[in-house]
């Protein structure tokens, strides 16, 4: 499986233009992708510099056909005029879709810092994961190994909002993975309450706003004590003793004037650590304020 994260901060480049089809060309030169998880995705927001389109959904959705294209908005709102202005998280992908959640990330009060209203889309997909690969189906149903994929984007200016962030989204996962082991009972398996199998193996990816120094990254990997599997960093595990490679302030030196560091991360669960045959950082596209994250994993061996 093909996985690229990737704040496209509404398809700027650092050129200051905004290009959705550009953004698409990139991920299309760094891998024959199966999941995007993209970040910073806009809807009605016009007066975003760079003047972006009415609805990036929709160009998303037009330049990735055979792709499912799931947004969830974190700031979901309307204007004088009625008019719609969503800013959030897209998952698109070409892997079965069981299962959609859209968690709207805690936002306590913080006089102290400017923020806006964030969100994680999660998606369970039937990944090609296992030694018989996931493409076939049985019956007319696609096979596969379920896999819960989870995009996010937590607080940029807010320390204790981020790190109530970080603790959401650990507590999400110590849910699915609950449910993962104590399936609904057989009487009650109808219509809405008979659920697919919520994996407990997941990845986590997007931009964490957190250096590796912040409480909310280590809060992130922190282990758990229900028997939830714990999130690892997929670029530790292949680059073992390198420091992580930056992700932003690599070009555009405007808005980052401290200099690149790295703010996006993907991380994966235990029993997926295994299977990571790579986890990349694209250096050369200036597309973004961003660098893509490109994580690959193998077949079970």
């Amino acid at each position: 499986m093909e996985l690229i994260s990737w704040n496209i901060q509404w398809g700027r480049g650092c050129d200051g233009r905004v290009d959705i089809g550009r953004i698409v060309s990139t991920l299309r030169g760094i891998a024959d992708f199966d999941v995007l998880c993209l970040q910073e995705v806009a809807r009605g927001y016009r007066e975003l510099p760079g003047n972006p389109g009415e609805d990036q959904v929709a160009e998303l959705q037009q330049a990735l056909p055979g792709y499912r294209v799931l947004f969830a908005p974190g700031v979901d709102r309307f204007d004088a005029q009625g008019r719609s202005l969503q800013f959030g998280n897209v998952i698109a992908t070409r892997l079965p879709v069981r299962a959609v959640f859209r968690h709207a990330l805690p936002w306590p009060a913080d006089p102290a810092a400017p923020s806006m209203p964030r969100v994680a889309i999660e998606a369970t997909v039937l990944a090609d994961l296992s030694a018989t690969g996931s493409g076939d189906s049985v019956a007319g149903v696609p096979q596969g190994e379920p896999v819960r994929i989870v995009c996010t984007h937590l607080e940029y200016y807010s320390a204790s909002q981020r790190l109530a962030q970080a603790h959401a989204l650990r507590d999400w996962h110590s849910q699915a993975s609950g449910q993962s082991r104590c399936p609904p009972p057989a009487e009650a398996r109808f219509g809405p309450f008979s659920p697919d199998a919520r994996p407990a193996s997941s990845i986590l990816c997007g931009d964490f706003n957190a250096r590796t120094n912040d409480p909310a990254y280590h809060a992130l990997l922190a282990p758990f004590s229900d028997g939830t599997p714990p999130w690892r960093d997929a670029w530790l595990h292949a680059h073992p003793g390198q420091p992580h490679a930056p992700t932003c302030g690599v070009h555009d030196k405007e808005q980052w004037k401290e200099g690149a560091f790295a703010c996006d991360f993907m991380l994966v669960t235990e029993d997926l650590l295994d299977r990571v045959a790579a986890c990349e950082v694209d250096q050369q596209t200036d597309a973004s304020d961003h660098q893509p994250v490109h994580l690959s994993l193998r077949t079970k061996r």
